[in-house]
């Protein structure tokens, strides 16, 4: 993948369209012709062609509240303040109740990390089985990294999907994240995680670097060596009052490029275009290269993304849960 990955960062555009076309004919002749678009309840959204059932159908729930001790220079815990706060098991119990006596289909258990990369999962392990197994939510986790006895609670709550950010360039883990050694241990997680036989649904940064590219194609690699569930690729949206506050986000063609290069390298993996990313055109820019490239999923899609996809015989199909789930549609 990084021989094949190196040639398509650096193809011409045209050149550029021939391996889409080619990525684009793969996805089509392994999981066929539905789109799958996905719109997780912890932002509002609507198009034409799709509005949200209701706001509480898949929560969003931090178990830090908006405390994160990383502060990663592209987030500094700004995107945990979205989030319900549940910072007891007893209360993330509560919270997945009230939402599920509301209709709740699932939900999303996030937290800011420790010091380590760890986000303090382990004390809510039975609480995470209840939601699970008595309440009959999908759950999905944002882990970061791993420990032994993380992925044994998390093995032992019968989890729909584990996520985690996977980076490629120790320099850039450093940096950004503030980890040392991060590529390795997160390998050592993503092990951990697929030894336990929990569905894990790793994500790529694009433009993690400030903007630019730095080891998402070594991520992609670690990322197929470790047989996921789906992979997830995001984008770089700078965030105000952050050390990346005026980085210019990587384009929606680079973009295409990295989703591009994953097609290619996991001919059989679910592919999706998350949520975080750049908004506006740029998002609507950046919903045509993942279909062209050959997405099999979209958080959020555009309208115009939904009209470009049905141009190229995609059927589009909605759905308001969180994009990692998409595996179980190929199940």
């Amino acid at each position: 993948m990084l021989s094949d990955g190196k040639t398509i960062l650096e193809a011409s555009s045209s050149q550029l369209e021939e391996l889409m076309q080619t990525a684009f004919e793969s996805r089509r002749n392994v999981f066929g012709d539905d789109l799958l678009c996905y719109s997780p309840t912890a932002y509002p959204y609507k198009i034409a062609d799709h509005k949200q059932s209701s706001p509480h159908n898949f929560i969003s729930i931090s178990v830090t509240g908006t405390a994160c001790s990383l502060g990663c220079d592209h987030c500094d815990g700004h995107l945990l303040r979205g989030m319900i706060p549940a910072v007891t098991p007893e209360e993330l119990v509560r919270k997945c109740q009230e939402a599920k006596m509301r209709g709740a289909e699932g939900v999303l258990i996030s937290g800011g990390s420790d010091s380590k990369g760890h986000v303090p999962l382990d004390r809510f392990g039975e609480a995470i089985k209840t939601v699970k197994t008595e309440l009959d939510l999908k759950v999905v986790i944002h882990t970061g990294l791993v420990s032994v006895k993380t992925a044994e609670l998390l093995q032992e709550a019968s989890i729909d999907a584990a996520m985690l950010d996977i980076i490629g360039d120790e320099q850039v883990a450093e940096n950004v994240y503030h980890i040392e050694d991060g590529p390795s241990r997160m390998n050592a997680s993503l092990s951990l995680l697929r030894d336990a036989d929990i569905p894990t649904v790793p994500h790529v940064l694009v433009g993690i670097n400030y903007g630019k590219i730095g080891g998402e194609l070594e991520a992609l690699q670690m990322i197929a060596d470790n047989n996921p569930a789906a992979v997830v690729v995001i984008a770089l949206n700078p965030v105000r009052k952050t050390p990346m506050e005026s980085v210019s986000p990587p384009s929606p063609e680079t973009i295409g490029r990295i989703m591009t290069i994953a097609r290619r390298g996991m001919e059989k993996t679910p592919l999706l275009l998350g949520c975080a990313r750049p908004m506006g055109q740029h998002k609507i820019d950046s919903d045509k290269n993942a279909v062209m490239s050959g997405a099999n999923g979209i958080a959020y899609v555009s309208q115009e993304g939904v009209d470009f996809a049905r141009d190229r015989g995609l059927k589009p199909v909605f759905m308001d849960v969180c994009c990692s789930l998409a595996y179980q549609i190929f199940q």
